[in-house]
């Protein structure tokens, strides 16, 4: 039985215009028929605003496609499903938690993956990528989830690492473009890091 397309996923194209050119994307296409992929992309439009959805997306495909010239071995539908949950955190509303952002946004991928009955083995690797993702350089000891991960995140925001990579961000980007959107993502980092982690809705 074939996967869903992608224009199947989430729910008959809910997808937002702004991102479901993403999912042609060869390296995503051929992702679609995994369950926790197909849960993911269910839940993205709940979790984060289109353009967040924009850079998740684009951080898996900028650390898939950097793995695969690099021949580096790792849980593609794991890393999809954490670069879709990296930035949960920056949303408003949920409780405060150690970590700021980054740990909420790990706790909310934990429960995702805890209700699709993942193994802890599986999940460890990939909430520890989303929890230590907004370091400077990823621990000594980080396995290649977190590495690509970090990678990814950091070279679509801010353009580091591009060098390793050349002319995918460019490309990306123009393929589905965010104007501005570093600058507002960086505000709402400052903003969240001030805080440790954005109030309730009630705070």
């Amino acid at each position: 039985m074939r996967g869903p397309g992608p224009h199947e996923v989430g729910g008959g194209g809910a997808e937002p215009e702004a991102w479901r050119v993403l999912l042609a994307e060869p390296a995503v296409a051929e992702l679609l028929g995994d369950r926790l992929v197909a849960a993911a992309l269910r839940e993205l439009p709940r979790l984060v605003p289109p353009r967040t959805a924009v850079h998740s997306l684009r951080t898996f495909l900028l650390a898939d496609a950097f793995a695969r010239g690099h021949g580096i071995d790792y849980d593609r539908p794991g890393l999809f499903v954490a670069a879709a949950f990296h930035d949960t955190g920056l949303a408003s509303g949920g409780a405060r938690v150690r970590g700021g952002f980054p740990g909420r946004s790990a706790a909310s991928l934990d429960r995702f993956l805890a209700g699709h009955g993942v193994a802890e083995a599986r999940c460890a690797p990939l909430t520890r990528a989303v929890r230590e993702h907004m370091r400077p350089w990823p621990t000594r000891h980080a396995g290649p989830e977190a590495r690509l991960l970090h990678f990814g995140a950091w070279l679509d925001v801010t353009g580091r690492g591009g060098s390793r990579l050349p002319g995918e961000r460019r490309r990306l980007a123009t393929l589905a473009p965010t104007p501005w959107f570093a600058l507002s993502f960086s505000a709402r980092v400052a903003a969240c890091g001030l805080r440790r982690a954005l109030p309730g809705p009630t705070a």
